[in-house]
């Protein structure tokens, strides 16, 4: 019974921070869908590959694959240049998915770049379970995601409208959670530097080709400057 009130009070306590995360995933989960389903596969292809791949870019580009010619060594390094950020989101969970149990393997699959920003930076209450927030986060987004995909699939060719555009709403959502890290830390050294950061990655490597070179410098310039920051954030 202990147990049960524990898994409860920590679904009640994740589920508010995954709301933003729903509206964004089933509105790009349902184009994914329909996207599949004009492309001609049935509705049991996105309703697989959100459960079991759970990448949604790199859904997004299988599609392409799986109407090309068979290039698994094309695939493999595709799906790893996509998603080499989460390299950096992984090493920066380490130590929150200490002492997790067997819902550490659910974390490591199912981190997507929204799980990430919930897990790291939400301030979970006293009494409620660290491992179990996490787990639900990561859960009730991923469901998120296959849910809106197997609608898409399933409806995708009952509806017809265009769809142009609506890769801004995952945009937008991570504007806000920026905005709201702004406005809670009274430094705001990290940000700026991230920003910098970026931006000089942005004018070196180009729009397409900045995201790893970025984090990598974003990743290297504040492990060198942590004890610094640390003791600012200390005195303040």
């Amino acid at each position: 019974m202990r147990e049960r009130n524990i898994v409860l009070s920590a679904l009640k306590c994740a589920f508010p921070y995954t709301i933003p995360i729903f509206a964004g995933f089933w509105f790009l989960g349902l184009t994914y869908g329909i996207y599949m389903n004009v492309s001609g596969f049935s509705f049991v292809y996105p309703m697989a590959m959100s459960l079991l791949i759970f990448a949604g870019s790199v859904e997004f580009v299988a599609v392409n694959m799986l109407l090309g010619a068979f290039d698994p060594l094309q695939a493999l390094v595709m799906t790893v240049m996509i998603n080499a950020r989460h390299l950096f989101y992984g090493i920066s969970m380490l130590d929150r998915y200490k002492r997790t149990g067997w819902k550490k393997f659910y974390l490591i699959f199912g981190m997507c770049d929204e799980s990430f920003s919930i897990n790291y930076t939400a301030e979970i209450p006293e009494g409620v379970d660290k491992g179990w927030f996490m787990f639900f986060v990561t859960f009730l987004n991923h469901m998120y995601w296959f849910t809106g995909a197997t609608l898409g699939g399933i409806f995708g060719s009952l509806i017809h409208f265009n769809t142009e555009g609506l890769d801004f709403v995952m945009t937008a959502m991570f504007i806000v959670i920026f905005m709201e890290q702004w406005m809670k830390d009274k430094k705001h050294t990290s940000a700026l530097l991230g920003i910098g950061l970026s931006l000089l990655c942005v004018l070196a490597f180009g729009a397409e080709n900045f995201i790893i070179p970025a984090m990598a410098a974003i990743v290297a310039v504040l492990t060198a400057c942590r004890k610094s920051l640390q003791t600012k954030e200390e005195r303040t």
